[in-house]
């Protein structure tokens, strides 16, 4: 049987997590999980995660990865949280982390050498894991983030920020490590993937009113997504990107979220 999925939805940054488990073994990965933070208090909560908690225990789950896509600007990470809930678990991320821990450490104050080290696990590119009988890979994926990954779990694709829904396209490139030709790279290595590959993308702001979704496939991507879809070639991409990027303001959570979430998150 394929990898199950199940997502749940943080209205609060738009963050779509998942449960992915093996029906074989009921082994579970619990990908991009979120808090609720409230800025004017710095308090974190954890009222957002029992959705998925209930899954978990509800059908009897055995959680053996914390799994990260990167460290996000937009929202709180609840990896330590379930490590303190799960501690079998591996917490996890792209060995990326340390470079975007180098860059952001000093601009926030951090002296991230008098702590322990935030993750069990760096994953390097091409790394092969097990979910119970399931075979799961990684992929970099710079150009978002320079410790961006994929997570091609069986038939299932979990890009992070690098794609979204097709007609909604792809992330930013302009946070410190950004790179829009790098960004496109990545996403052909994502491309280049089986058609009838499942993708499940980490935010969904609901282009043109329609409501909030989060999966489609590679097949819809080659074919549709707005800013890579075949034919669109790098410069027009990388030309596209910038123009955009130059409008978008900072996150309104940057700094707190990206804070935490070198360390673990929340």
């Amino acid at each position: 049987m394929p990898v199950h999925v199940q997502s749940f939805f943080h209205h609060d940054s738009n963050t779509f997590s998942y449960v992915a488990h093996d029906p074989a073994t009921g082994h579970a990965a619990l990908i991009d999980a979120a808090l609720d933070y409230e800025p004017d208090a710095g308090a974190l909560s954890d009222a957002a995660l029992q959705p998925l908690l209930d899954h978990v225990r509800d059908n009897a789950l055995d959680v053996r990865w914390l799994l990260e896509t990167h460290a996000h600007a937009d929202h709180v990470s609840a990896g330590r949280v379930l490590k303190a809930r799960f501690p079998q678990a591996t917490l996890a991320i792209g060995e990326g982390i340390r470079a975007v821990q180098a860059t952001f450490a000093p601009r926030l104050a951090l002296d991230l050498s008098a702590t322990p080290e935030a993750f069990d696990h760096l994953f390097a590119d091409g790394e092969r894991f097990a979910l119970g009988t399931l075979d799961a890979r990684v992929i970099a994926v710079p150009g978002h983030t320079s410790d961006s990954i994929a997570y091609l779990i069986d038939d299932a694709l979990f890009p992070g920020d690098s794609l979204f829904m097709p007609d909604s396209g792809t992330a930013r490139c302009d946070f410190p490590g950004g790179d829009a030709a790098q960004l496109y790279r990545s996403i052909q290595r994502l491309l280049s993937l089986p058609g009838q590959t499942r993708v499940f993308v980490c935010h969904d702001y609901g282009a043109g009113g329609r409501d909030v979704a989060n999966q489609t496939s590679i097949a819809e991507q080659r074919a549709h997504n707005i800013h890579v879809r075949e034919g669109v070639s790098e410069a027009e991409f990388v030309a596209m990107r910038q123009a955009r990027d130059a409008t978008l303001a900072e996150p309104r959570l940057m700094q707190p979220a990206v804070r935490a979430n070198l360390q673990g998150g929340g």
